[in-house]
């Protein structure tokens, strides 16, 4: 009896640390630790020659830093942040940060997707990436053979990922869903197509959302990757009225995507998702717009996440956690080890206590 007893409460220490089934990941492109954790600030917004301030703040208005924040993204600090956890606040003695020392996006998601700086990634130009990412190895691991995809708007995506070597399909640019197969899914390719082509290089972020969702429905990936662009580049011209504008809407394609996945038999109870973002941005008003190594504090970053995979640890406290760490949190919250085909990847994140 006293054996089988034990056996049965190890059975159930497994099964309750058991590693999801499949897993999603989420970028957005710049948004600063500052919004993430503080909501909007007031400095930030414009006034007219009267020192009237921009109407569109009241919009995102809380005499406190949690009430702000919580307006910005309700899903992140509603559900994820009371479900899951999130890294990288500073009134918690926690810090997120990327390691390439350049702050800028293509040496960022480098070093998320592979697990490590790399000296030789210094520019945004699209030059196939060199380094294996954790969703290339993933792809040839048993199990997980055409069951990675990656969709972003940015047309620098399909090199960082190095499509033609890892032979895994990237939606981007104006095509969100790569080789359509279905009405539904040529109607997302068009409407991509008849948005205003406001930035050269790609779509505004919703039918990038539209293209995975419908993905996850005909395709039912494991690994999942979206990349959220629109915050940087309102941010680059200036706009912070926009650039919150796109935060808020991010946090809606994140409750979308999220419930999406639990109302989906498929990935419902066995889906871990995370989210963070591939950089900072200057911490003052003059230089919030910009980022790179001259911006100081732009190294600075957060992660959040949940899935069966999460504790529900909250707000993590007096915790240092790097960008480096998200490729091998990748594949180990579906049970595989990136660190060993990948050394000078870092460890995954220290999601239990």
């Amino acid at each position: 009896m006293i054996s089988r007893l034990v056996a049965i409460v190890l059975a159930i220490g497994v099964s309750a640390q058991a590693p999801a089934s499949n897993v999603v990941l989420i970028t957005i492109d710049g948004l600063r630790w500052q919004e993430m954790f503080s909501g909007a600030d007031q400095a930030y917004f414009k006034r007219n020659a009267k020192g009237v301030i921009d109407p569109v703040a009241k919009k995102y208005g809380g005499t406190t830093a949690e009430a702000r924040r919580s307006v910005l993204m309700p899903f992140i600090w509603n559900v994820v942040a009371r479900q899951g956890q999130i890294f990288g606040d500073p009134s918690q003695g926690s810090v997120s940060h990327v390691t390439n020392g350049l702050w800028f996006s293509y040496p960022g998601y480098n070093e998320m997707f592979s697990g490590a700086a790399d000296p030789r990634i210094n520019s945004n130009d699209k030059v196939p990436n060199p380094n294996v990412t954790v969703f290339e190895w993933l792809n040839q691991r048993p199990g997980f053979e055409g069951k990675v995809m990656a969709f972003g708007a940015w047309d620098v995506l399909p090199s960082i990922i190095n499509t033609e070597r890892s032979r895994v399909p990237v939606g981007s640019g104006f095509a969100p869903v790569p080789a359509p197969a279905t009405a539904r899914e040529r109607e997302i390719n068009q409407l991509a197509m008849d948005l205003p082509a406001y930035w050269g290089y790609g779509t505004f972020d919703a039918p990038i959302v539209y293209a995975a969702l419908e993905r996850v429905k005909n395709k039912k990936p494991r690994v999942l990757y979206i990349m959220l662009g629109e915050g940087d580049e309102w941010a680059h011209e200036g706009r912070y009225d926009l650039y919150l504008d796109a935060a808020g809407r991010a946090d809606r394609f994140l409750e979308r995507i999220w419930t999406t996945l639990q109302s989906t038999p498929e990935y419902r109870g066995t889906t871990t998702m995370i989210v963070t973002t591939d950089h900072g941005r200057g911490a003052m008003t003059k230089d919030w717009t910009d980022h790179g190594r001259d911006v100081p504090a732009a190294e600075n970053t957060w992660i959040a996440a949940i899935g069966p995979a999460v504790p529900a640890l909250g707000v993590r406290r007096n915790l240092t956690v790097t960008a480096s760490q998200i490729a091998a949190t990748v594949a180990a919250v579906v049970g595989e080890d990136f660190q060993t085909a990948a050394p000078r990847a870092a460890a995954p994140l220290p999601l239990k206590r």
